[in-house]
């Protein structure tokens, strides 16, 4: 069903965003939950079938497989780390005012990213995002978190009201996954997500010949395949747009897990004033639409994820609608949140 009324607003915001000087490309397919209303639209040659990179959307097929594995009982959101780490790896990971948490951290304490961790990726004179920018390189799981052990976290674990995200959250959780599933977490995904929804065109890249998309930043065009390769279960995944359109309504309609258990987890923290509006709870983001940021006007809330370049995975309960896409831009993370606000907020009459 054609609304030309509502693809002309969705249309109308798509163009501000991507003819503006910092967007080379960007596609947005939108779509209601029951199919009945569908638009999209590319810009710069990317099309719904065009690879981009999830970076941070990622984070939702890891707790797709974490909530699974939960379900199906090889696993508990309770469970602490020292279950799957021995005790070298943990010590020293997490020490607050002098006191060591690294031993009571439990895998919902990162799901929520509630742990307090520190942020390798944004933190410190020698961040991965600054590298990243520069340079290309390789960083493994043993490495990350060497350099999480240097920098200071930020509270203790399950600190009322607080919550701070970090990738080494999420980095741990894939290592979890792995164990628990004595596979890949490549085959992982496969099994729990891309098999199941018939994806032919996502996947974790794993060597040389898995096609990797490049990145912008600014007017700079990054080729990043090592480090993408390394970001794994915090922000390592390529798909298109209508497979993320698949993907993130199976996420929240129940196809993949039994989605009541986001309903018992009802957590969820306001994080780090960088990032603010965006709370975060049962393993992905929720941007409330009715504070100050919209001033007052909007209602609901937005959830979902988005990523560091410009991706952008969200469901709109209140409208039963889906927006993802890409807008391919590292260097201003906050537009696909800016993006889908808006669409949102286009429809609220």
């Amino acid at each position: 069903m054609v609304d030309t009324s509502k693809t002309q607003k969705f249309e109308n915001i798509f163009d501000k965003f991507t003819t503006s000087n910092q967007i080379h490309e960007g596609i947005l397919f939108t779509e209601s939950r029951d199919g009945d209303f569908s638009y999209s639209k590319g810009s710069g040659g990317k099309e719904l079938d065009s690879p981009l990179f999830m970076a941070s959307i990622t984070k939702l097929f890891t707790t797709t497989c974490i909530l699974a594995l939960q379900e199906q009982d090889r696993l508990s959101l309770d469970d602490k780390l020292t279950k799957y780490f021995d005790d070298a790896m943990l010590s020293g990971l997490h020490i607050y005012s002098g006191k060591e948490y690294s031993f009571d951290l439990t895998i919902s304490d990162l799901l929520f990213q509630i742990s307090g961790l520190p942020d390798v990726f944004e933190e410190g004179n020698d961040s991965i995002k600054h590298r990243f920018i520069h340079e290309d390189f390789s960083i493994s799981f043993e490495e990350l978190i060497t350099k999480t052990k240097k920098l200071k976290p930020h509270f203790a674990p399950r600190t009322k009201r607080k919550a701070y995200y970090a990738d080494i959250n999420f980095d741990i959780l894939g290592e979890i996954i792995e164990k628990v599933t004595h596979s890949t977490l490549a085959e992982a995904y496969r099994d729990f997500i891309f098999e199941p929804l018939a994806l032919k065109n996502t996947y974790l890249p794993e060597c040389d010949n898995d096609f990797v998309p490049t990145i912008y930043y600014q007017n700079n065009t990054l080729y990043r395949p090592k480090m993408i390769m390394s970001s794994r279960a915090s922000g390592g995944c390529i798909t298109t747009a209508r497979e993320l359109m698949e993907f993130i309504k199976a996420f929240f309609c129940g196809t993949l897990f039994n989605t009541a258990i986001c309903d018992k987890l009802s957590i969820c923290n306001k994080l780090q004033p960088s990032m603010r509006p965006i709370c975060y709870g049962s393993g992905y983001m929720r941007i409330p639409l009715h504070g100050l940021i919209t001033l007052f006007m909007g209602k609901g809330e937005l959830i979902g994820h988005s990523g560091s370049t410009g991706s952008f995975a969200f469901y709109y309960p209140l409208k039963e609608l889906f927006f993802v896409g890409d807008l391919n831009q590292m260097a201003n993370a906050a537009l696909p949140l800016k993006l889908s606000m808006r669409l949102a907020m286009m429809t609220r009459d």
